[in-house]
This record gives C-alpha cells, sequence and structure tokens, in this order.
C-alpha cells in the first residue's frame, strides 16, 4: 500500500536529498514543493498542501543566521509562525509530521554530548525562531510530531562549507579556520536517508513522537573538517590553521559546543547516523565536490 509523503523547501539543500530519497521508494507517493510553490507563512495554503498527505517533512527554513539577527521577526514568521501552520494542518489532517530543526535552540556551552531533553536557550535569533517551531510541534502534536534536530549540514544542492573550502583551495594557498567551535558535520544525503528511515518508523508505531538528533557520531572543529576535507580530497591539510572565533566576529553569536546525543535513536531501535569522518568520506565521492577537489589540485600544481 503506498504511502502519501510531503517534502516542504524541496529545491533546498537538504530538501532536494529527502526528495530524492523517497521518490526512490516505490511505496512512496512524493510531492515536493519549493519555497515559491509554497510559502509556509501561508496558513490557508498550508492546510491546501497538507490535505491528503500521510507524512510531511518540513524542509522549508529562514537558514541564513546572520541575517536573522537583523530581521529576528521575519525569521520568526518562517521558522516559528509557519511551522505551527504545518503543525496545526497536520494535527486537522492526522498527518505526521517530521520537522527539521538545529542544535542552535541549545546554549552551547557544554562539554558532553546534548541529551535530546537538555534545557533549551538559544544565543542567537536564529536559535530563539527555530525553538518557536519546536514549541508548536510540540504542542500541537504530541503524538504525531517528529523534530529532528542537525547541525553543520552540507551537501552538493546549494552553499555549504566543504564546498566553500574546496573552492577556496583553487585561490589562497592558506585558510584560516575557526578551531574553538565543536560539532558534528552531517551530510544531507545521509539525514535524507535518516529522515526517510524515521518516517517510516513513525508510520508502524516503532518510533515515538518527540526529538531526534539528526547528527553524524562523533564530533570535530570547523578546522578539523577543513583538514579532512582536504586530506580526503588530495590536497595538504597543513594549508589550514586554525584560529579563534575572535578572527572572525559575525553579528550572530555561535554556540561554541553543539555535540548532540543520540538516544532517541536507539530507543526506537533505529541506528543512529554514521560518524561524521565516514559521512564525509563518502560525500566527497559525489561528483560536485570530485569536480572541485579536482580544480583545486590542478590549482595547487600550477602555483
Amino acid at each position: 500500500m503506498s504511502t502519501s509523503w510531503l517534502v516542504t523547501g524541496a529545491r533546498g539543500l537538504l530538501g532536494q536529498d529527502v526528495l530524492a530519497e523517497l521518490v526512490s521508494d516505490p511505496d512512496a507517493v512524493v510531492t515536493g514543493l519549493s519555497r515559491e510553490q509554497l510559502d509556509i507563512t501561508d496558513r490557508t495554503a498550508v492546510r491546501t498542501a497538507v490535505a491528503g498527505q500521510r507524512v510531511v517533512v518540513n524542509c522549508a527554513a529562514w537558514t541564513d543566521v546572520d541575517a536573522a539577527e537583523r530581521s529576528e521577526a521575519a525569521a520568526t514568521a518562517v521558522n516559528g509562525t509557519g511551522v505551527r501552520h504545518l503543525a496545526q494542518a497536520c494535527a486537522d489532517s492526522g498527518a505526521l509530521l517530521l520537522h527539521v530543526s538545529t542544535d542552535y535552540v541549545l546554549p552551547g556551552d557544554g562539554r558532553r554530548p546534548y541529551p535530546e531533553d537538555a534545557p533549551t536557550r538559544p544565543v542567537n535569533a536564529y536559535g530563539r525562531s527555530k525553538l518557536a517551531g519546536e514549541r508548536a510541534v510540540v504542542e500541537l502534536l504530541p503524538r504525531t510530531g517528529y523534530i529532528v534536530r542537525t547541525a553543520w549540514l552540507y551537501g552538493t544542492h546549494g552553499p555549504n562549507f566543504v564546498a566553500t573550502m574546496l573552492e577556496l583551495a583553487a585561490r589562497r594557498e592558506t585558510l584560516d579556520v575557526v578551531a574553538d567551535q565543536h560539532g558534528q558535520p552531517t551530510w544531507s544525503r545521509a539525514l535524507a536517508r535518516q529522515l526517510a528511515t524515521l518516517g517510516r518508523a513513525a508510520l508502524t508505531g516503532r518510533a515515538a513522537a518527540g526529538i531526534y538528533h539528526g547528527t553524524a557520531a562523533g564530533r570535530t572543529t570547523w578546522c578539523g573538517l577543513a583538514r579532512e576535507t582536504f586530506r580526503l580530497s588530495g590536497l595538504d591539510p597543513e594549508r589550514i590553521r586554525p584560529v579563534g572565533s575572535d578572527k572572525f566576529p559575525r553579528p550572530a553569536a555561535r554556540p561554541a559546543f553543539g555535540v548532540l546525543g543520540h538516544g532517541s535513536w536507539l530507543r526506537a531501535g533505529l541506528a543512529p547516523l554514521p560518524p561524521w569522518d565516514d559521512q564525509l568520506t563518502a560525500a566527497l565521492k559525489a561528483p560536485e565536490f570530485a569536480a572541485l577537489a579536482a580544480a583545486a589540485r590542478t590549482s595547487t600544481r600550477r602555483t
């Protein structure tokens, strides 16, 4: 029996991978709507889009962290009010909601991985806007709402740190990269698979509603991620120089520690995401990343 899925934000970095993952399932009937096709701040449009769907995967979001600091109301309209519209429409229609959130809802001052029930305390406007969305899901969908927090997301369908490092490698001999922020780099394709797995488990009653942490196992820094990206791409990792966050002041504060625990997956009998370096090894085989790496190696040989 087929299951109807709706993917919002379907043209974004994560949304495209989620759409591709679900389309490959012969038992899934998939509708993908981009931001232009569905504005989740439009309550009527959301209600129409959700009607008749069994599972909604919300990848629509305001993701510009620094711009949110300047325009918190606009960010909250998408990340908070828009998610509330989706949650209410799912509550009215009986659909399950898988909502993608962020580690930025947490204070980022820990030393051990944050469990799913850790107290929230965002340090910036983006985190506050995403927390508003989480609260809407918990309030309106206590039994059918799934919050999946991710972090340090990269992939082939949009701007991201890994691609930026490879692009800069072709133009600069050395790169200064922050070494005092700790997190879990997560490949968008791996997260897309995990979301599909969670949705299927939710449909069968195997996975309880609540918060799940959709991040890679292990931890590193931005500097560590950059160096491993260089090493795996045939570039000299010593070209990456560690610096403190104060070298790159930004409008929005960044949590220093965004490492998350993965207990909810284990309680549901599902495997958490693989280690970050294993994900990166697989991701860099994608043609888009391979082409950037080849260009960087060619540039290095010319200098």
